[in-house]
């Protein structure tokens, strides 16, 4: 994954001479209790949310020293400032993202390079879908299935519904924070 990374910044900057804007937009939810949730899956889940948003970060951002400009724009959720029953490893890893964003914030700023943090709540996708049946699985024969069960079904619904936001908010979202004049 790295090199492909590092092929894919290094063919930018090959056609193009320089990267002025970055948008991190890889995450997953995998839900599930504490005690069912593997390592593996947590840190597999903790290395698509934020350990590849943060390798593709530092790929980008010699670049954009050097220009004296640049814009990081990571996605990251609601699920950064609150959390919800059985989603502990997906909520820390949106926590994490936010401590990052602000860190490197204030790290960057000095060379000219903006980092924006966008957190959208639920969006009419298939990730509430994905995550209920991540939760399910997680929990199956064991002492929290019929909670997940539950959780999963309550999921499906609240994604199945109305209530639900459409995908082009967060665009606009993105797009006005990658159009916004330095201030």
């Amino acid at each position: 994954m790295k090199n492909l990374l590092k092929k894919a910044v290094n063919t930018i900057i090959g056609q193009e001479g320089r990267i002025d804007v970055l948008i991190n937009n890889a995450g997953y939810g995998s839900y599930g209790a504490v005690e069912d949730v593997t390592i593996e899956e947590a840190k597999k889940q903790f290395n698509v949310n934020l350990f590849g948003l943060a390798k593709l970060t530092q790929l980008v951002l010699p670049h954009m020293r050097v220009q004296n400009y640049g814009r990081i724009i990571n996605i990251s959720s609601m699920g950064g400032r609150l959390t919800s029953f059985m989603g502990a490893w997906y909520h820390a890893t949106k926590y994490a993202l936010e401590g990052f964003s602000d860190a490197l914030r204030m790290e960057v700023k000095q060379f000219g390079i903006d980092v924006v943090l966008i957190e959208p709540g639920g969006i009419q996708t298939e990730w509430g879908f994905i995550a209920a049946d991540h939760l399910e699985e997680s929990a199956k024969g064991g002492v929290y299935a019929t909670m997940a069960k539950k959780t999963a079904q309550g999921m499906r619904k609240q994604y199945s519904g109305k209530m639900m936001s459409n995908p082009k908010i967060v665009s606009k979202a993105i797009a006005k924070a990658v159009h916004k004049k330095k201030t």
